[in-house]
């Protein structure tokens, strides 16, 4: 059995922002034939889709996300701020799901030396 591990930013009925770790479970499965059977997770439908550059020292102070959504790193560092004063940092080849949609939200700031490059999938 194959995993990917991910963190999900979410809200609670108070509106205070918390972390949770998961795991997506990946089956061997024939997904593009005549290719290699290869590891893939259910395929989920997403609303859209976008690159994003966030500049070296870019701060987001206190912020609910605009929609429920996918990030994927593909260069530089970010931190994640909650409520309860946790921070996550995530960098290239992470993913995290952000659906604090409501509340108070979170912070969020570019800690790398580059710019951050991410990859945004709206669910």
């Amino acid at each position: 059995m194959s995993i990917v591990e991910y963190v999900q930013l979410y809200a609670d009925m108070e509106g205070e922002s918390h972390f949770q770790n998961h795991q997506i479970e990946l089956t061997s499965t024939n997904f593009a034939p005549p290719a290699p059977v290869l590891d893939v997770s259910p395929i989920e439908p997403a609303a859209g889709c976008g690159f994003a550059r966030l500049a070296a020292g870019w701060v987001g102070d206190w912020h609910p996300s605009p929609k429920r959504q996918w990030i994927f790193f593909l260069a530089g560092a970010m931190e994640f701020k909650v409520s309860s004063g946790d921070v996550h940092r995530a960098g290239a080849g992470s993913a995290i799901l952000l659906e604090d949609t409501s509340g108070k939200g979170h912070q969020s700031r570019v800690v790398s030396d580059d710019a951050a490059i991410i990859v945004i999938v709206q669910l």
